[in-house]
């Protein structure tokens, strides 16, 4: 079954089903129970859903599994039947009628670390323990779907991919375009294609509109089939109840646009329904298949949580920053000897703004847990900039940690002709989904002329792609070999360069600066020989981007190369250049903040290392705490949100300021001595009875906190007689609901009313996926609370208060 699901993908298109919690919910699911429980304790109730799709047309239809990892079900005191849900949802989906079996895996309601507290490899093993359940239980795919964040996603593709079963994945995103944590749909799919999945898309949260919209940023960004599955519109309230408005016939109406962009999967997602799922098929069936533009041949890709950069095929050659590297700085190399990261993310932020478009990070000693220390450090530069990371080591262990702790698609420095390194690296890029450096050097050495190096490559190529790595995903090091020593290396280097453009095309990189050694003004070489280079056809520079020499003939070599139109980045550089006099005097600036700009710059940083010895410092300069508070803290604080609100920054950054300003708070704690601490009022959150979704809401309290609230946290799955009770207990200033399912935001509009009826004060906040600000207003909610940044700032206005504490 699993090859004629693929040979459908290939060539035809395919009809998935619709929602199953609508569905449920029809024939009697309530509110607060768990729906995966149904496939051993009314798989009656399943099978009429799963019928009801076939009736309808479905090829596919979905297990009734969503939740059905350990870490959901413990909400309801299942995690000890895991294997039995799963495998029983698996078995009803392959008794109703003909067709496909997809097995339904969702995400666990938690943050992968640093952004939250769950570790890679936990997060792999969660997902395992599912997909085995599933095949067991006779599926013949595995459709991971509605995933918020890009590196849950990449360990639940990691996890299902064991399994040998085709693979579809879509993630979820917001009308700006982006996930709850910041990812476009364009990375996404240049990430899940790295990791070898067999068809992505996107799901949930937006209607078709805005699915069309995110499908077709991603068809210029993968070759892959694409799966749309949108919900039946925006939800909206209506006779005291929630109800998706998209009729069948709008939906379908889509199909043909979504289906040109290269989509050849359609299903649908929350709201939709049989009746949804036939039009959408008879519309599909008059559909002719067509492919998605991808990015061209010999291009590959890179990429962060939030951003990626395309190279090769013809592209501009982009700049690998290799300044994160402790051989010969003895500063770097004590500061990684003693777990610390402040250079390590002051050389990212430095390169990243001096052009560097991905970081080397190498942080090989021989005294050190390399792995360890390289999880650290991507962590560090996955916190401070958005550029993509290249992990560079000769442990294969070190090598894996680092693929773990990437948000994106990472390259990894590097693999050689050599059959110990292809026989044991080449299988962990494959499995993390990286983009792998390709020396061209074997067990014999270096070849001395290019066509030896070409063969070489040849080599290492064939072996990425019999293991199911790109072509375009292994990039070629020609080795640049030092001039000093053989004055026509550099010429063979360049000429190597020239026959793997034409021969393999495949994208070429070089670190430049080793063609100088043992040369004086060792930067004039490396400047002439990058321009040659490029000149040669080469794809990736590995240079210091603050080397203002190499930079410009860097920029210089674009123009000339023909790669820069009209010269813009050319004239962007030098337009206004500053003297270095001026350059110099903002040093100086620098050097002379006051201790409030450095723990407000460290906040706005995130900068966890070393706020409290700030917070310590300032105190010891006579600060009181308060002060630090009101004028270094804060204002760091709300410099996050605007940066947040610019897209500037998201929430991963969000909430690693948060943790930075917690730290210090626990510090200044200290100082108070019995006094009040700083208080701007009492906020009361609670997810509403029935539902058991508490991510939002627990971003928004650590928020809150931060600027100076008192919350108190009832939790999750809430009744509405306990939110008045301890509202009123508490005397607070404003409660804040929050809800993710259609079948519990109504209990927001019984929450209000009790607390209306008893008299209460406090003001009403309500927010979550479904929320809207019209079904804010509808229920006498007082707010709506939006983003959870915005969600503060709402709060604060409703509170009549500005940013300094009183």
């Amino acid at each position: 079954m699993a090859k004629g699901f693929l040979e459908l993908l290939r060539t035809g298109l395919i009809l998935f089903d619709g929602a199953t919690g609508t569905m449920l919910q029809r024939l009697g699911l309530k509110g607060g129970g768990c729906p995966d429980e149904l496939n051993i304790k009314e798989p009656s109730i399943v099978r009429k859903v799963h019928s009801a799709y076939r009736e309808a047309g479905s090829a596919v239809v979905t297990t009734n599994t969503f939740g059905a990892n350990r870490v959901k079900l413990r909400e309801y005191s299942l995690e000890g039947r895991v294997r039995e849900i799963n495998m029983a949802g698996a078995e009803i989906a392959r008794s109703c009628g003909d067709g496909l079996v997809a097995g339904c895996i969702g995400p666990t309601g938690r943050f992968v670390e640093p952004v939250g507290d769950m570790d890679f490899d936990e997060a792999v093993d969660i997902f395992r323990e599912q997909a085995e359940a599933l095949k067991e239980g006779g599926v013949d795919l595995f459709i991971i779907e509605t995933m918020m964040d890009i590196k849950e996603m990449r360990a639940a593709v990691v996890a299902v991919k064991e399994e040998g079963l085709p693979v579809i994945v879509t993630m979820t995103f917001e009308d700006t375009m982006r996930s709850m944590l910041g990812t476009p749909p364009d990375v996404f799919a240049i990430v899940a294609e790295a990791l070898g999945v067999d068809c992505v898309g996107v799901n949930c949260s937006l209607g078709v509109e805005g699915i069309y919209k995110a499908i077709s940023i991603m068809s210029s960004k993968t070759r892959l089939p694409l799966i749309a599955q949108p919900n039946a519109g925006i939800p909206v309230l209506k006779d005291g109840r929630t109800v998706f408005p998209s009729t069948p016939q709008e939906m379908a109406s889509f199909v043909p646009k979504l289906v040109e962009k290269g989509v050849r999967v359609v299903g649908g997602c929350c709201g939709t329904t049989p009746e949804h799922i036939k039009e959408m098929g008879d519309a599909l069936r008059r559909c002719k298949p067509s492919v998605t533009a991808g990015y061209g041949d010999g291009v590959t890709g890179l990429a962060s949580r939030t951003d990626y950069i395309l190279f090769g095929g013809g592209l501009r050659p982009v700049v690998i920053g290799e300044r994160i590297n402790p051989t010969g700085r003895k500063l770097l190399a004590q500061e990684i000897r003693e777990g610390r990261t402040s250079l390590i993310r002051k050389e990212a932020k430095e390169q990243a703004k001096n052009g560097a478009h991905a970081l080397d990070v190498n942080v090989g000693l021989p005294d050190v847990d390399e792995p360890g220390v390289m999880k650290r450090a991507i962590f560090a530069i996955n916190e401070n900039t958005a550029l993509p990371v290249v992990i560079d080591s000769s442990n294969n262990t070190a090598i894996e940690a680092g693929l773990k702790a990437v948000d994106g698609k990472a390259l990894v420095n590097s693999v050689s002709g050599e059959e110990r390194r292809l026989s044991g690296l080449l299988p962990i890029v494959r499995k993390y989904g990286g983009a792998v450096i390709g020396l061209t050097l074997d067990e014999k050495g270096i070849p001395e002329d290019a066509e030896g190096r070409v063969r070489v490559a040849e080599r290492i190529v064939k072996r990425a792609t019999d293991m199911g790595i790109r072509k375009e995903d292994v990039i070629i090091d020609c080795l640049a070999m030092t001039v000093s020593t053989d004055e026509r290396s550099a010429i063979e280097t360049l000429k190597a360069i020239r026959l793997v453009k034409r021969h393999l095309n495949v994208p070429t990189i070089l670190g430049i600066s080793n063609v100088s050694f043992g040369l004086p003004q060792r930067t004039r070489i490396n400047s002439a020989f990058l321009a040659m280079a490029i000149e040669a056809g080469l794809d990736c520079a590995i240079i210091n981007p603050n080397n203002e020499m190499v930079m410009d003939m860097y920029y210089s070599s674009l123009v000339l190369t023909g790669k820069d139109a009209r010269a813009g980045s050319y004239i962007k550089r030098f337009k206004k250049e500053p003297s270095r006099e001026t350059e110099e005097r903002e040093v100086r600036k620098e050097e002379v903040k006051d201790i409030g700009e450095r723990i407000k710059n460290a906040v706005v940083e995130g900068d966890e290392e070393n706020i409290v010895g700030l917070v310590e410092q300032a105190l010891g300069e006579g600060w009181d705490p308060l002060r630090i508070s009101n004028e270094a803290l804060i204002p760091g604080l709300e410099r996050v949100g605007e940066l947040f609100a610019s897209n500037v920054y998201f929430l991963p950054q969000v909430i690693l300021s948060a943790g930075t300003m917690k730290r210090a708070f626990d510090r200044l704690k200290r100082e108070f001595k019995g006094r009040r601490g700083p208080l701007l009022g009492k906020v009361l959150m609670a997810t509403v009875e029935g539902d058991i979704h508490d991510i939002g809401k627990n971003i928004v309290i650590t928020l809150l906190e931060n600027h100076g609230f008192e919350v108190i946290d009832l939790g999750k799955n809430v009744p509405a007689q306990r939110i008045v009770e301890e509202a009123e207990r508490y005397d607070v200033d404003v409660v804040g609901l929050s809800a993710l399912m259609t079948t519990t935001v109504m209990e927001m509009d019984n929450v209000i009313k009790r607390l209306k009826e008893r008299k209460i004060r406090a003001k009403t906040v309500v927010g979550g996926a479904v929320v809207t600000e019209e079904f804010a207003k509808r229920i006498g909610a007082d707010e709506y609370g939006g983003e959870a940044v915005e969600a503060v700032e709402k709060i604060k206005r409703l509170m009549g208060v500005g940013s300094s504490l009183r």
